[in-house]
């Protein structure tokens, strides 16, 4: 899934994630020197005082951002001194990038297909859990100006609609439920990413479009929903581990066991995100 990719820390979006380990050390060494008058202090040696934040550095599915944000802060607020760093994308993005090296704690992936090439890959080697689900719907400009009312409408001529790519887990998605719905469609572009088709339908550039029913509810009034029940055909199943050779591989655990407790998943049931 070649998603643009954005890092997001604690606050807000840069560029392209890499995982960071942020140090911090302070101290200050004393010698002792020769010192004429009363008062000196025998033994005057060095002594040294350092702090360290661990970084706990989590690949997840563009689809998962408000939530994984949401559960990093808790994250940190029960782990003083651990900062979770997230890098948002596609998931077959984000697994090309483990397979060539790039240093993580945590894959969270939107489909089961691209958590199983991290494991052909070795770079997850525990047993993947799975810990939430999704389906599409259509997502149109408030007001639903093209009056797209079910899967069928979005084969008519000259619609503009946006759709995943096939290799993103949405993308999929979308060729299967309209593959056995036996709806032709023709999008004017397809994406890199759902919260990539998302955008054009908010900015206007798109009639319709095909995203995550967790989307479509973060979005609100910036667009208008249309769910359709072919969707059904096609659920997105979500896995998550932690990274083979993860530098921080106790605290990669321990958000793992976050977002799979819970606490984990009364956050993604609250944000549309379906129960394993």
């Amino acid at each position: 899934m070649g998603e643009r990719q954005g890092d997001h820390r604690r606050g807000g979006d840069g560029d392209r994630s890499r995982w960071r380990g942020l140090g911090f050390k302070s101290g200050a060494a004393f010698s002792a020197t020769a010192v004429l008058g009363a008062g000196l202090l025998a033994g005057c040696g060095s002594s040294s005082d350092s702090t360290e934040t661990k970084t706990v550095t989590v690949f997840a599915a563009a689809s998962l951002k408000q939530v994984f944000i949401q559960l990093g802060t808790q994250y940190e607020s029960a782990h003083p001194g651990t900062k979770v760093t997230f890098s948002f994308a596609g998931s077959s993005d984000l697994v090309a990038q483990l397979n060539q090296g790039a240093p993580a704690d945590v894959f969270a992936s939107a489909d089961q297909n691209n958590m199983d090439k991290a494991v052909k890959g070795g770079r997850i080697t525990d047993k993947p859990q799975t810990f939430a689900t999704n389906v599409l719907t259509i997502v149109t400009p408030p007001g639903n100006p093209a009056h797209v009312t079910a899967l069928a409408d979005l084969s008519h001529a000259g619609l503009r609609l946006v759709v995943c790519a096939p290799q993103v887990p949405c993308g999929s998605a979308t060729k299967k439920v309209t593959a056995d719905a036996g709806v032709a469609i023709s999008p004017v572009s397809e994406e890199s990413s759902v919260t990539d088709v998302l955008a054009k339908v908010t900015s206007g550039q798109a009639d319709a479009g095909l995203v995550y029913v967790t989307d479509a509810a973060g979005a609100g009034a910036k667009v208008t929903t249309v769910n359709f029940p072919e969707s059904a055909k096609a659920v997105n199943t979500y896995p998550i581990a932690a990274v083979a050779d993860s530098k921080n591989a106790a605290a990669a655990k321990d958000f793992v066991a976050l977002v799979t407790g819970p606490d984990g998943r009364k956050a993604l049931q609250q944000a549309g995100f379906g129960q394993p």
